[in-house]
């Protein structure tokens, strides 16, 4: 756990691209070691493609269907006084279609009357097996039992109620399956009880809350927490669905980080789309604050190239896809100075961020890879004001 906190190496980028299909305009950063100055570089448009030529290489950038580029249109532009080590350019693309088909995101495309396996994203376990869902429903978000008094004219009705599923039935929360158990669970699932978080327990003046942890048999890894001896909540980081075609077990084709970092991604846009909001609250299961999210695009698209050395006599050629991705503002609240923690209380004193939770780990391995994000940005756009800037991939 320890090596996950850890702030990640900041390196090189050699060139950096986003463009904004709404906006039909994109930013193009060059580092001074790719090329010196601005009559180093050329760029040109391609077949769905962009073409950056320089001094010492040139890089291909791959562009999805529709979106091309303006030919001459790349500007430069001044970076301000943190990018002396850095070439900004403005230019104008041409997007003829704006893709409609959202992200894949499991929570939206489950159906009732449909069957499905869930399996364990870590080892592809299939941990239970063939579920008919008579009924999926979503679940209010965390927050609706606080504002019940405001809507009721008498006691709240639904005080010290949880909202659990019958037989055959599952609810849909913001990052989490609640599913009632059956014989199969005892054959693939693992069940112990821990502090709801360690950090909380070191205080002799709290109550430690206790979760009744749920683990994968084959290899350990936590998927989620028994609520009661008959309900589980499995959370969209921990799991596969996927609808059942006989024995077949889907191909884990890519790593844990990519699979996390997707998955929120998908997630906080869809929450993002439905609610309007653009601040979320990461949260450990104990509701404590863990990571400050302020979602500022969902319409990029972008990609970067690291530096590279000009001492090879022959040119270096890059060719990189350019990806859909949300652009972000974080505050890690373990790590927090003066204007972060100002922040910090601004967000708690307006109830500003939807809440989000995970298991604590779920949260390392996320800040593990927005930081890593935010370390291969170029120097210029690594921080805004009090918060530090990063990418997540769709």
């Amino acid at each position: 756990m320890e090596d996950l906190e850890m702030p990640a190496k900041t390196r090189g980028v050699g060139v950096f691209l986003e463009l904004r299909k709404r906006l039909q305009s994109g930013l193009l950063i060059v580092g001074k070691d790719v090329a010196a100055n601005p009559t180093g570089i050329v760029v040109n448009g391609g077949d769905s493609s962009l073409h950056i030529q320089t001094t010492t290489g040139n890089v291909i950038f791959i562009l999805p269907p529709g979106v091309s580029y303006v030919e001459e249109s790349y500007v430069l532009v001044p970076g301000g006084e943190s990018c002396e080590e850095e070439l900004h350019f403005r230019l104008r693309i041409k997007v003829s279609h704006i893709e409609t088909e959202e992200s894949p995101d499991i929570i939206r495309t489950l159906r009732a009357q449909e069957t499905y396996c869930f399996y364990c994203q870590s080892c592809m376990t299939r941990l239970l097996e063939d579920r008919l869902f008579t009924r999926v429903l979503p679940l209010p978000n965390c927050n609706w039992n606080a504002i019940v008094d405001d809507w009721c004219c008498h006691p709240d009705p639904f005080a010290n109620k949880k909202m659990l599923p019958r037989p055959r039935d599952c609810l849909v929360g913001d990052t989490f399956f609640l599913l009632t158990r059956d014989g199969s669970c005892e054959q693939t699932l693992l069940q112990e009880v821990i502090p709801a978080d360690s950090q909380d327990s070191k205080d002799p003046k709290k109550t430690c809350r206790r979760l009744q942890l749920v683990s994968c048999l084959s290899c350990s890894s936590v998927l989620g927490e028994a609520l009661t001896p008959e309900t589980l909540r499995l959370y969209v980081t921990q799991v596969l669905v996927e609808p059942t075609v006989g024995d077949r077990i889907p191909e884990s084709s890519v790593t844990r980080s990519s699979f996390l970092e997707r998955t929120i991604a998908a997630r906080l846009a869809a929450l993002s789309s439905s609610m309007s909001s653009f601040h979320f609250s990461v949260q450990t299961p104990s509701g404590k604050p863990f990571l400050l999210l302020w979602l500022l695009n969902r319409d990029s698209i972008m990609a970067s190239v690291p530096e590279w050395s000009d001492s090879t006599v022959t040119l270096q050629s890059h060719s990189v896809r350019v990806e859909k991705a949300i652009k972000l503002l974080y505050i890690n609240c373990s790590h927090m100075g003066v204007q972060q923690q100002e922040v910090a209380n601004s967000w708690e004193v307006n109830a500003t961020g939807h809440t989000v939770v995970f298991p604590l780990k779920v949260c390392q391995e996320l800040l593990q890879v927005i930081e890593e994000s935010s370390a291969t940005l170029p120097a210029s756009m690594r921080h805004m004001k009090a918060y530090k800037v990063a990418y997540l991939r769709l």
